[in-house]
């Protein structure tokens, strides 16, 4: 798995300007060109879990899932959909649950795909199993709305 300080490169769904991010950042990345917010979405593992999502801002959304497991590669458009629906809002995370047994460990990964929402490194809600389209996005935001409302 890449490194916490490495940085992917997102194309702009606004002007199509590649930028480059780091999967280790604060805030909202945003195009270097338009300025409009860019989908987040990233690969992390046991060794830059903590520096991808704890350094973030945004709420994190992490799907635990594995390259054998048909409901997880199923959901995979949606995964990516959601980053691209809420981009400057959320930030997606990608775990390889069979690469990453001190994770799967640590969350009590039982069976793929799991679903983690978390809000400053700390999970808020979790969800076993998939979820398409609309019905991942419903849960993310009400969710968030649940948050935000406990504040």
């Amino acid at each position: 798995m890449p490194t916490a300080t490495a940085a992917d490169v997102i194309t702009c769904p606004s002007c199509a300007t590649r930028n480059r991010v780091p999967r280790a950042h604060g805030g909202s990345p945003q195009c270097g060109r338009c300025h409009a917010p860019l989908p987040w979405l990233v690969e992390a593992g046991d060794a830059d879990f903590d520096g991808v999502t704890t350094t973030s801002s945004l709420p994190v959304f992490v799907d635990m899932w594995a390259p054998w497991c048909g409901p997880c590669k199923v959901m995979e458009p949606s995964v990516q959909q959601l980053s691209r629906d809420m981009a400057g809002r959320l930030k997606v995370v990608k775990v390889d649950a069979d690469r990453a047994p001190a994770l799967s460990a640590r969350f009590g990964i039982r069976g793929v795909p799991t679903l983690l929402l978390l809000d400053r490194g700390r999970v808020v809600d979790r969800r076993s199993g998939a979820l398409m389209g609309g019905a991942l996005r419903r849960w993310v935001e009400e969710t968030l709305s649940r948050q935000t409302a406990s504040r």
